[in-house]
C-alpha cells in the first residue's frame, strides 16, 4: 500500500477536500544544473495536488489524514498510460509501412498510432478511476490542530 500524508482544506456533506503536498529530492541533489527533472519541477505547478475524497467522518480545516492506494492500482494505471500509446505508435507503424512502403507513411501511422493509445488510454483510465481500487482510502486521522495545547510555567 502506498501511503501519503494530506491536509483537509474543507468538508461538506461526507466529501473532503485534500491538500496533498508534491515532494522532490531535487533540493537535494548535486546534479540539478544537467537535470531534466529539476528543470520540469521548475516548469510545473509550484504547490500541491487537490483532490476530494469521500469522509463519512467530519473533517476539520487543517486537519491531516493518511491516504492509501494499493501499489497494483499504481502500477497497473502506469503501464496503461506508458504502453498504450506505444503499442499504438508500433501497430500503426507497422500497418503504414506495409500498406504504402514509404517510410514517412510509416513516420504518419506512428503519430497518429501514439495519438490513438494515448486517447484510448485516456478513455480507460476514466471507466478504472470510478473503480473502488483505484480510488485512495483514509487509513488514519491526525488530530485537529487545536486539539492539544502544551503550557509551560515560566
Amino acid at each position: 500500500m502506498m501511503r501519503e500524508w494530506a491536509t483537509v482544506v474543507s468538508w461538506q456533506n461526507g466529501v473532503a477536500t485534500l491538500h496533498s503536498e508534491i515532494k522532490t529530492s531535487c533540493s537535494s541533489c548535486s546534479a540539478r544544473k544537467g537535470c531534466g527533472s529539476h528543470m520540469l519541477n521548475k516548469l510545473g505547478p509550484k504547490n500541491a495536488h487537490v483532490m476530494k475524497i469521500s469522509s463519512p467522518d467530519p473533517l476539520i480545516p487543517g486537519q491531516r489524514i493518511e491516504l492509501g492506494i494499493a501499489e497494483s492500482s499504481l502500477l497497473s494505471s502506469a503501464l496503461l498510460v506508458y504502453m498504450s500509446p506505444l503499442v499504438g505508435l508500433f501497430i500503426l507503424a507497422g500497418l503504414f509501412q506495409m500498406l504504402f512502403h514509404s517510410d514517412l507513411a510509416a513516420a504518419c501511422g506512428a503519430l497518429l498510432g501514439g495519438i490513438g493509445g494515448f486517447i484510448i488510454a485516456r478513455g480507460i483510465s476514466s471507466i478504472l478511476g470510478r473503480s473502488a481500487s483505484y480510488q485512495p482510502v483514509i487509513l488514519s486521522v491526525a488530530l485537529p490542530p487545536d486539539a492539544l495545547h502544551v503550557t509551560t510555567d515560566a
